[in-house]
């Protein structure tokens, strides 16, 4: 697909750091005048923010293969309504979380077919690549302490063991090994300091 926007997205486990990182990305750039666009998976859309609440709230646990077929449902109406439109507008898109959430969570996670998984994934994608992808590492056991102290309450998501984590963080790690638009990041680091580390890597691809 033809387009003059630049998409990035950030992934990491929850509570990382990512979404407050993807904040901050979105002003630096508005500062500069630059067009933007920050979203997220799920929630990106009208459609997907009925099916985050769907995720967040749902009471009785939901299969891992309906819970994955939920976000693809998302990510289809995400980039065919949101994403493309922008890119082709020449906008810098930010989404907080995108394919390669549901490669580690579900994927790595609850051990569901990855090769599914991809696939799927590049069909509701229209086999479109993020430019860049921002990994915040960060250990579980220092991510598991953050969502405790927010004090907000848990998420079905944030609520699930500590074996699911580690699988889930070794799966972005698996992921991102080999690939080549991918820059790792430390979520050990404030957010100004994160910030800088992540501008930093942009400035070097945006030359």
């Amino acid at each position: 697909m033809p387009r003059d926007g630049y998409f990035i997205v950030i992934e990491g486990i929850d509570g990382c750091g990512k979404s407050t990182l993807a904040r901050h990305l979105a002003q630096k750039f508005e500062q500069r005048n630059k067009a933007v666009l920050l979203t997220k998976e799920p929630g990106g859309s009208p459609l997907g923010k009925s099916l985050r609440s769907i995720l967040q709230t749902q009471e009785e646990p939901l299969c891992p293969a309906a819970e994955f077929l939920l976000f693809a449902a998302d990510r289809a109406q995400h980039f065919e309504h949101v994403i493309i439109p922008a890119l082709k507008a020449g906008t810098v898109v930010i989404s907080d979380r995108g394919a390669d959430s549901s490669l580690a969570y579900q994927g790595y996670g609850y051990n569901l077919d990855r090769t599914m998984i991809t696939n799927v994934n590049q069909w509701v994608m229209q086999k479109i690549l993020p430019d860049l992808v921002l990994y915040v590492k960060l250990d579980v056991e220092k991510a598991q302490a953050r969502l405790a102290k927010r004090n907000l309450g848990l998420t079905s998501f944030e609520k699930r063991d500590t074996l699911f984590w580690q699988q889930t963080a070794h799966g972005f790690d698996a992921i991102f090994a080999e690939r080549t638009n991918v820059v790792m990041l430390d979520g050990n680091l404030d957010e100004e300091a994160l910030l800088a580390q992540a501008w930093q890597a942009l400035e070097k691809r945006l030359k």
